[in-house]
């Protein structure tokens, strides 16, 4: 029995008792017990955990987990403590610098940001160790694109940050009326250069926050 708190146990229930989800959690038992799956499954659900549902102010969405050893715990772009920062994080970390003026932090662990109210979801929540979008066809995006929809019509004045292909394919999901919805490139190395750097979504979110009076989120990871 998965107990998440937060309001989520209510909100997710009609997924968890979906028989769609009986199939993914019946494939993940397979692939658990057979194979190097990330995150540890204990992790699995951190980006509800640490984000209650009433205190959702922001969304980025992320694609599948980290594949090597000790990246993935459950939030989209965020590392462990002690593990070197990924490429689209330290440009995640670029990106604000410029916008803010806060420099780098030595971690890349993003639960600060996720206690304040960003849901850090991935679109796919596993993956085999060192092999990326691996579970991308186990039913995840049903179970995920649910849950966008749900943050959409549940909450209101939420911020959803789409990096990317994959993320900006999920824009129909979400109520713009309700929600900013903001789009750009994703910060991989690949693809930064074509409109993230630059692209002032961590000003524009706290603006937007601070404009339906809600408090501004601290993108600041630094220990003080």
């Amino acid at each position: 029995m998965i107990t998440l708190g937060g309001g989520w146990d209510e909100a997710l229930a009609p997924l968890f008792a979906d028989e769609r989800y009986k199939k993914i959690r019946e494939f993940l038992k397979s692939e658990y017990s057979t194979r190097v799956i990330y995150p540890d499954m204990y992790d699995l659900y951190n980006c509800f955990r640490y984000t209650p549902l009433d205190n959702v102010k922001a969304v980025i969405l992320g694609q599948d987990p980290y594949h090597e050893p000790n990246q993935a715990h459950g939030l989209c772009f965020s590392v462990k403590k002690g593990v070197p920062l990924p490429p689209s994080l330290k440009n995640i970390f670029k990106e604000i610098e410029d916008e803010l003026g806060i420099r780098e932090p030595d971690c890349g662990d993003l639960t600060k940001w996720a206690k304040q109210g960003v849901l850090l979801l991935n679109t796919t929540l596993t993956v085999r160790e060192h092999a990326a979008n691996s579970h991308s066809k186990c039913g995840w995006a049903w179970f995920t694109d649910s849950v966008i929809e749900l943050v959409s019509r549940y909450c209101g004045h939420v911020v959803f940050i789409l990096w990317g292909g994959n993320a900006r394919s999920k824009a129909p999901l979400i109520d713009s009326n309700k929600h900013l919805v903001l789009q750009c490139a994703h910060p991989s190395p690949l693809s930064a250069y074509n409109g993230f750097f630059g692209c002032g979504f961590f000003k524009k979110t706290n603006e937007y926050l601070i404009k339906n009076g809600i408090q501004p989120i601290d993108w600041d990871l630094n220990e003080r």
